[in-house]
Order: structure tokens, then sequence, then C-alpha cells
């Protein structure tokens, strides 16, 4: 499982306009008709050990939704297939991204439910259009995400430079390699297809449990197809109202108090991993640490990007705190590397899948929502937020930095506001990292009627069907027959939870005395299967 993500002188001024890779003309976006019925999905056995009842088939989908009749693409599907007498329909799941597949995550859902709430859905799961076994799938530019890439932090010209030219050179690799498809990835082009598997079902309605930016998509579903659906579950809301460039900025600052967790987390266990009793006193050893990778990287594989990639994902799940502690101390303390490349290894290295993920992520958040074009406007944001967040700020800046350059020109978000659809269930941690709350509480607001159940003190991305007994009730009675809880008094949740035990250090896990161990064992099968962004 990889998990990607991500005071200067006038000096920079030759990279100051990052430049678009080809003519901005739009692609006319005409409302789309209803589309013939597409024939029924012809579903085969896939299963595999974890899953012995997965089963697999596809769709054809048109590329332009306003042109049902042209091109049509094709999108993989997965499905566990209900078992009760009576069933509640499709259940359709989506891991978020933009990028991440679907198709294991259907098992996972279905296993982790309830038996006799699993038992009454088809729980299918699918590729989005351009990522994993749908066709064709996006490769913008292979081994983008290369050992070693420049530091991120530009404190020279030099390396500014070496920075926006990979990134402008990712989004030229886009338009060469994918011209054609790219008018045709972002967000209301995938909920479209998600009608047409609908369809494809034979389902008047669907149920659909989304994490992440599957939140987003789930809620552009609803607000486009609302008489459509039965009930609508979304883990880690993302903001709509900050899509793609504010949202961004936000998770700057929600990293930086995650990773500050982290450090603080380290110090209460000093007796096991020797870096201080004091969080600045551990940050201080992380800082050395990352320049002494920047100068002369570990194995000769880790250098600061690397790095900082590796521990990204701890702020997506505290059950890697264990395993990035072991290597970090293991690399400030003793000089070793093995433990360090290991991790990258693990759990930031980038394979053909990751090339893929990372790709249709750009596709869509480039051409869903206006970027900045000037490169000024990025470095200005940029420095600022760093000055309060240093730890993410410049990686996450890189990562969506090719949408400076996006060689086609971006949509109008559509507003999610939804006063139509049953009573959907919102969940969410309030120290969620890659999706700050904040943005729970607005999706909230938007959709009339529905609930909001939170984590109090939790900080993992993704928090149902990971552990939490109290959350995954919520989801189950909401899934069961509609049932969302009511707040009684005054703020915005309509329920809480408590949050999970942190983790204990490796050598206690060990002995096997780490809390809730079956929760931790289903955490980690949930978070192997969310991408590390969105």
């Amino acid at each position: 499982m990889n998990r990607r993500v991500l005071a200067l002188c006038g000096a920079a001024a030759s990279v100051a306009v990052l430049v678009p890779a080809a003519p901005s003309s739009a692609v006319s976006r005409a409302p789309a008709e209803a589309p013939a019925a597409p024939p029924a999905i012809r579903w085969s056995d896939c299963a595999t050990e974890a899953y012995p009842t997965l089963q697999c088939g596809t769709v054809r989908v048109p590329l332009d939704h306003a042109r049902p009749d042209g091109r049509r693409i094709t999108l993989a599907l997965s499905r566990v297939p209900h078992t009760a007498k009576s069933s509640l329909g499709p259940l359709l799941v989506n891991p978020g991204g933009p990028g991440g597949s679907g198709l294991s995550l259907a098992g996972h859902v279905a296993a982790a439910l309830p038996k006799e709430v699993a038992a009454r859905y088809d729980v299918v799961g699918f590729d989005p259009r351009g990522v994993g076994g749908s066709e064709p799938a996006l490769d913008c530019r292979p081994g983008h995400f290369a050992a070693v890439r420049p530091d991120t932090l530009p404190l020279t010209p030099a390396v500014e430079r070496a920075n926006t030219e990979r990134a402008a050179a990712f989004a030229a690799a886009c338009g060469e390699r994918h011209g054609d498809l790219l008018p045709y990835l972002d967000t209301r082009s995938a909920a479209r297809d998600l009608d047409v598997i609908r369809a494809a079902l034979g389902a008047p309605r669907i149920s659909y449990l989304g994490y992440s930016y599957g939140t987003y998509l789930g809620a552009v579903y609803a607000k486009l197809f609302p008489e459509r659906v039965r009930r609508l579950a979304l883990d880690s809301a993302v903001d709509p109202d900050g899509v793609w460039y504010a949202d961004n900025l936000a998770q700057n600052r929600a990293f930086e108090d995650r990773h500050r967790a982290f450090l603080a987390w380290v110090a209460r266990h000093d007796a096991v991993y020797g870096l201080g009793t004091d969080p600045a006193t551990v940050e201080q050893a992380w800082s050395r640490m990352r320049a002494a990778v920047a100068a002369d990287p570990a194995g000769g594989t880790v250098g600061a990007a690397e790095l900082e990639d590796t521990f990204v994902p701890g702020g997506y799940y505290d059950g890697y705190w264990p395993r990035l502690a072991t290597a970090f101390a293991a690399y400030a303390e003793d000089g070793k590397s093995a433990p360090l490349v290991a991790a990258y290894r693990a759990l930031a290295e980038s394979d053909a899948s990751d090339d893929n993920g990372y790709s249709v992520y750009t596709a869509v958040q480039c051409r869903d929502a206006a970027w900045p074009r000037r490169w000024n406007q990025w470095r200005a944001d940029a420095w600022r937020a760093h000055a309060k967040a240093p730890f993410l700020t410049w990686n996450n800046t890189w990562y969506n930095a090719p949408c400076a350059s996006w060689p086609v020109p971006p949509l109008t978000p559509p507003d999610v506001t939804n006063t139509a659809i049953p009573p959907a269930l919102v969940l969410q941690a309030t120290g969620d990292a890659a999706t700050p709350y904040e943005g729970a509480v607005s999706l909230h607001r938007k959709l009339r009627g529905s609930s909001l159940v939170v984590e109090e003190g939790g900080g993992n991305h993704g928090v149902t069907l990971g552990g939490n007994a109290c959350l995954d009730g919520h989801l189950a009675r909401y899934l069961a027959d509609g049932t969302v809880p009511r707040a009684s008094g005054t703020g915005e949740a309509d329920a809480t939870c408590d949050r999970l035990p942190e983790p204990e250090p490796e050598p206690a896990a060990a002995k096997g005395t780490t809390p809730d161990t079956a929760g931790r064992a289903q955490g980690l099968a949930l978070h192997g299967l969310l991408p590390g962004r969105g």
C-alpha cells in the first residue's frame, strides 16, 4: 500500500509564471439528456481469499454525457451480492482520491458491516473514469515521483525552478498523452457515470457510502439526481466551498496539527524511542533528520521530499505512528537508514497504480474548479502558510502545482446545497487533517435534514468501518432503516463518539498489549484501501 502525498529572493522571477501547455478554449457542457438504459451488467467470479464472494463486471458510459451516442469508455465494477430474501438495492462505495480504486473497498465494506445489514445490499465498488481497471486509464508521466526528487522547500531559485518545471512538465505530458480525455475528467462526469451504473444495475435508487473526495462525489450525484438517492453516508467530508485550492491550503494547517500530535506521542514514549520527553526536543530531532536527508538521502533513496511523503500517512492514520517512530529513532539516534527506507517503500514509494491515481487526481481537481494561473500567487500563499505549517505546505504545493498550467480550462463547481434528498449521514473526526472538521460542518448545513456524527478528539481520516464501534453503529443503523441521530441541544453535532485509543509503541504491540487489537486490524485494512490524498 502506498501513500502518495506531498524566504525566497526575487531572483526566482524566471519562474514567476507557469505557461499553459495548450489553448484554454472550453468544451461546451450542455445539460445531458436521459440516456437509453444500458445493458445489464454481466458479473463473473473474481473472488479473493479475503473476499470469497466478490464478483466483477464492467459498464460502458459516454465519454461526454452531453453526447450520449458518442464515444464510450469502460468502467470496472465489483460486487458482493446480497444474500437476504429482501434487498435494499445497491450500495455504491467510493474510497476517495480523486483517483482511488474502489474495487476492493466493496469487499471490505461488505465484510465490516454487521452481517444482517450487509446481507440486504449489493455492495458495489467501482473504478471511476480513468482509474485502475477502467479503460482508458490515465498515466500522464510514468515515474513522476521516482526518488530522489528536488527538495520541496524552495530556499534557492534553482530549487524552486526545478520544482515548477517538474510540475509544468507533468501538466504538459497529461495534455500530450490524454488530451482527448482531459475535458471529461471531472466530478460532474463521474457523478453521471454513477447514474449509468445505477441504471445498469436495474435499480430505481442507490445508496452510497463515500470517503473523503468520495463525499464530494456523492454530494454532486445527489444534487444532479436527488430522486435517485435512498441513503447517503459521507465519511470525512470535503468542504464543498473550498474546491479545490482553498481546501488544499486548509490541509496544510490541519496536517501541521496532526504532525505535532505525532511528535507529542513520540515524546510521551521516550522510554522506547529515546528522542526526548519534550515535543519541542523531538521536533528539533525531526528537523535535523530532514536537513540530513536533504543533504545526503538515506540509503540513496529517501531525500527531504521522500521523507515528508513517508510521514504524511501518519497524518491520515495514527496506526502508522509506531512504525514511523521506530524508523525516525533508528535514523536520528543510531544513523541507521534501513528502517527509514523500509518505511518509505511500504508507505510512500510510488508504483504504476500510484502514477495512475495521481494522474486522475490532478486531472479531476484541475478541471473541477479554477486555480491561480500566476505562480506568484502560489508562492505567496505557500510561504504564508509555511510560516505556521512547515511540515506539509511546500510538499502539498508542488503536489498540486500542475493545476497552475493545466492544459484544459476549469469548470465552475456546482452548489451542492440540497433540500430534496432523504436525510444524509455525515461522519467526521474533529482532528482530521486531510478533510478538516469545518468542511463537514459546511456540508452538513448544505444537506437539509442531514445528521452529523463526530468522533470527538479523533484525528484519523476515514472513521467508519475502521474499528470504532460507536461510529460503526450509527452507520449500520442508518443503512438498515435510515435512522439518523438528532441533537437534543445546541451545537453542530447530532451525536458524538469517543475516539479510539492511541496506538502503543511497537515493543508493547509485539507483546500483545496494544489496546483494541481487532479494531486496529480493521483500521489498517480500511486505510490500506483509502488513497493518501482525499
